[in-house]
Parts: C-alpha cells; structure tokens; sequence
C-alpha cells in the first residue's frame, strides 16, 4: 500500500519552508507589537482561535472515529492525528496570550474590576490564577489524549494487535465527553470573556461545531493534495471524499444550527446586558462582515455540499474546504475585533498576518508529526480494504 511509505521528502520541504515563512512573519508582528500592543494581542487572539479550532477539533474528530468505526477515516486518520500532536506547539504559542491578559480581558485588570459591579460578582471565576490553571488543565486534557491516540495508532501498525483498537475505542469515549466540557470553558475563557457583562449558554457549542468544520476542511485539502503526490492514491477514493463532505455538510448545518439559535434567543429577549455583543457587530460596517459569513459560510458551501458531484471529485470538495477554512478565520475576526473597535470596522494588517505566522508555524508542526509513520493504518480490523473501489481520485 503507497501509504505504507510517507511522502518525505514533500513533508520535509513544506516543513523546512512553514517554518521559516512563519518565523519571519511572526517576528514581523513583534517587531510592531510594542508601537501597538493592544492591536498585536487582539490580531495574535483572533489568530490563536482559528489555528487551536484546527487542533482540537483535529482530536476530536479522531475519537470520534475511533468510537464509531468506518472506512471514511481511512484517507484522513492520520492526518488527524497529526493535527492532534500539534497541541504543545499550541501550548507553547499560549503564552503570549498570558503576557496579555491584562490587555485583551477587562476583568484582569483589577481597576476596572472595581469600578464595575457586575465583574466583582464574577471575580471568583473571572481571575489571572484561575484563568492560568484552566488553560493548563485543558492543554493537559489534550495533549495526554491527543499523544495516547497516536502512540496505540502507531504502534498498531508495528504490531498488528487487535486490542489496540478496543484500547482506542476505550480512550475515546470518555475523551470526547472530557473534550465536551474543556472546550466549551475554554470558549468562555478565551473567546466569550473579551465582554464579561455578556454571556450566552450556546456559545461553546457554536464553538465545538466550528472546531469540527476547520479540522474536516484542513485535512479534506491535506488528503487531496497527498493523494496527487500518490502516499494516499489508493484509499482516497471517490466514496471516501463523499463520506468526509457528507461529514463536512453535518458540521456545517450544526454550526449555523447554533449560531443562529444563540441570535435569535438573545435577540428575542432584548435583555440590556446580552443585546450590545450583537449591536458591536451588526453597526458601523461590521454587518456587512456578518452578511459575508452568512452568505459565505453557510449558504454558498451549503449548496455546494448538496451536490454528489462536488463531494466525490475531490479537488472540488477541497476548494469548498479551503473556503470553509478562510471564512472560519473570518468568523473569528468578527467575534474578537468588534470588543476592541465597537464604533467602526477596523482591519489591521497584524489581522492578516498574525494568522499566516502562526499557520506557517503550525503547518511545520503538522508536516512534522505526520513523518512519524505510514499515512495509512495499516492493521486497524475495523476498515474494509478499499483497494476494490473503482474510480481512483478524480481531480
């Protein structure tokens, strides 16, 4: 089987080249960063959601496989695994949001604590130490799943021993509840505390169904274009892109399922202290950022995902992919630049090229990890073979 050999030489170049491009880009925004810190941590946020949305939800789709089982993760498994590893990179990279605690949450900053009443009611949640030990737990949460899963999957292949895949069932069962739980708190910490006086019960789960869209559109592209190179030729046939855009379709209708469920309530209670989160982003230019996501992000990929065509032809299935991809990073412009540039709509050049460096980064990461063995499980009893299926990969 082609996956039996990874392409190297293609992952060592990709990996060589992510990181340089992503070193230099990120040492462009320090450089910036003192003239304009507030601006740099808000650009280096909105970057750090879209790309650990990738990671996690990476993970998350793996155990989910490896609870249910089927041959639509056999081109993309270890890609997702991959994307899984890269989580102490991600802990790493959380740093910076640490130094700038103080900077991008109001209620780290202890005089607005006290001029605020309704931060002091939640100070016994909303603090520095306790924001600092969360994300530590979480990072922990994810790296020892993310870490377990690749080593039995890896090993797998080595020793062709069945109880691996019972032991990987095992593991992802209560990995995914404990999955549930960190990102959703990790949504409020990171994502939904930026405006403390506003809450929405909805939010980590509008957050949870965009993990899952990014990480099937990442490696939707990543299994076609290794597919072209050949490693993956034989397995990502036409019915598996069919399966991973069906997959792709439910995530998407959850997602807007959600999301215009969290607007509708807030908007039909017009409560005082939920309604300004939406003015900040439907005034001063910001809805028309919402009209693209509605349009963009659900309508034109809704449609598009309809048609068995598009989802069996597997370069097409990536261009909806990438575009998927490229609207998230949108999505989450919109959720964090509208607390720090409520009046106006605001685009920085740091909100262009702080997600690059990162994703420059995080690619050297992926490319790295996915060296690690073959790109196909090689002895998993759950998978059928696939080598009857007719068709080969059109492009």
């Amino acid at each position: 089987m082609n996956g039996a050999v990874p392409a190297r030489a293609p992952l060592d170049r990709l990996e060589r080249r992510a990181l340089v491009a992503g070193l230099l880009l990120l040492a462009l925004c320090l450089v910036a960063a003192p003239g304009n810190p507030r601006q740099f941590f808000q650009s280096y946020l909105q970057a750090y959601l879209f790309w650990i949305g990738i990671s996690v939800g990476c993970l998350a789709i793996a155990m989910m496989h490896h609870l249910v089982g089927g041959s639509w993760g056999l081109p993309v498994r270890r890609l997702l695994e991959a994307g899984g590893r890269t989580l102490p990179l991600m802990a790493l990279l959380f740093l910076p949001i640490l130094l700038g605690v103080r900077t991008l949450y109001e209620w780290a900053r202890p005089e607005a604590v006290a001029a605020n009443p309704v931060l002091q009611t939640k100070t016994l949640y909303l603090n520095v130490p306790g924001f600092t030990v969360r994300a530590i737990v979480y990072f922990a949460i994810w790296i020892a799943a993310a870490h377990w899963l690749a080593k039995w999957s890896l090993e797998q292949d080595r020793t062709a021993d069945p109880a691996l895949t019972t032991r990987l069932r095992v593991l992802s069962g209560p990995g995914l509840v404990l999955y549930g739980l960190t990102a959703t708190f990790s949504a409020i910490d990171w994502g939904m505390s930026l405006e403390p006086e506003w809450h929405s019960t909805m939010y980590g789960m509008v957050f949870m169904a965009s993990h899952g869209l990014q990480a099937l559109g990442f490696v939707i592209i990543a299994a076609f274009l290794l597919a072209r190179l050949g490693p993956l030729s034989e397995v990502a046939s036409p019915p598996r892109f069919q399966d991973l855009g069906n997959l792709t379709l439910t995530f998407l209708m959850l997602w807007t399922y959600t999301a215009f469920c969290e607007f509708l309530i807030i908007w039909a209670e017009n409560l005082t202290d939920e309604i300004p989160w939406y003015l900040h982003r439907t005034t001063g230019g910001w809805q028309l950022v919402a009209i693209a996501l509605i349009v963009l992000q659900f309508a034109l990929p809704f449609l598009l995902l309809l048609s068995r065509v598009v989802k069996r032809r597997a370069g097409w299935l990536a261009a909806v992919g990438a575009g998927i991809l490229i609207m998230r990073m949108v999505d989450y412009f919109w959720l964090v630049a509208p607390t720090f540039h409520p009046g106006a709509f605001s685009l920085h050049w740091m909100d262009v090229v702080a997600p690059l460096a990162l994703g420059g980064l995080w690619i050297a990461m992926f490319a790295g990890r996915l060296r690690a063995g073959a790109l196909v499980p090689q002895h998993d009893p759950r998978l059928p073979s696939t080598a009857e299926e007719a068709g080969g990969m059109p492009a």
